[in-house]
């Protein structure tokens, strides 16, 4: 029996790294029966029945695990939004946000296409995040803007790379790698939203750690209990521990802290206004959920 790391899963078959060798690799049956699937990123033990073909037999404990896109043991995520073409979408950047931040991974904002538009205006609608905390990235595939600040985020880390669908995720691991040459479509301007060029999920071994490059989507559910919903964004949770009420929801509560920094202009009020469309949102589920 050996360990190693699902890198790859395709068609039924998962393809594990171990000591610098990969292996193709089915699922034991009882995997099915216990209604667990090995996920990319998986730690675990495996055997060979023939040459470079087994089974896995065990699944070793993750850290965290993303069902849209299906990987775990995941360090960071790049977040990669579009300048333009699909337009910024900051709502739906403060939802990738505030669940990758609830998983524990470390999210890096990635702002794609910059030579499609003014970059002041851009520079201006990112601020609020880079002065609660977030690392912004800013680039374009075409002209080659911002690759290298993103190699160097890689080193010795698995990172997403994740965001709405036409964006220009794999246009960027293109520009990453010219050897990769991922298969890319451009936006449909008719429906204003691209074609999911991306199948499967896969850790590609990019300069110096893993780079897993995952189906585009375009929602996510926020199925997060409220008052973990309230500490879920870094910022957010800091200033939780100075709220009168502890589990405050920064919502009709005295003496919360969130508040008094979104009246000071500590924090955006746009993001404020997101939070509390998660939080009404949360509260539905919870009551769907329990009844």
């Amino acid at each position: 029996m050996q360990k190693g790391q699902i890198i790859k899963a395709l068609a039924g078959f998962y393809y594990v790294k171990s000591q610098g060798q990969v292996y193709q690799c089915r699922a034991r049956g009882k995997f099915r029966k216990d209604s667990l699937k090995p996920l990319v990123g998986d730690y675990c033990e495996f055997s060979i029945e023939n040459q470079n073909e087994g089974y896995i037999l065990s699944l070793l404990p993750r850290k965290n695990s993303l069902i849209r896109p299906p990987i775990c043991n995941v360090d960071q995520a790049l977040l990669v939004f579009s300048a333009k073409e699909p337009d910024m979408n900051l709502l739906l950047l403060d939802r990738f946000l505030i669940l990758i931040e609830h998983l524990q991974i470390q999210p890096i904002i990635c702002i794609s296409k910059m030579d499609l538009v003014d970059s002041s205006l851009i520079y201006h609608q990112m601020k609020p995040y880079e002065d609660a905390g977030y690392q912004v990235l800013y680039v374009s595939s075409k002209q080659e803007q911002g690759i290298e600040a993103v190699k160097n985020i890689f080193k010795d880390k698995v990172t997403v790379v994740t965001g709405q669908s036409g964006v220009g995720k794999s246009s960027l691991l293109n520009a990453l790698d010219i050897h990769l040459q991922i298969d890319t479509n451009e936006i449909s301007k008719a429906l204003g939203r691209g074609k999911h060029t991306t199948r499967h999920v896969e850790l590609i071994e990019m300069y110096g750690g893993y780079v897993a490059d995952t189906p585009g989507f375009s929602s996510l559910e926020l199925n997060i209990e409220p008052v973990d919903l309230a500490i879920s964004y870094h910022d957010f949770h800091e200033l939780s521990k100075q709220c009168k009420f502890r589990g405050c929801l920064h919502e009709s509560e005295p003496h919360c802290a969130v508040k008094n920094a979104v009246e000071q202009g500590e924090i955006s009020s746009q993001r404020y206004e997101h939070y509390l469309m998660f939080l009404k949102e949360s509260k539905l589920l919870k009551e769907k959920k329990y009844g």
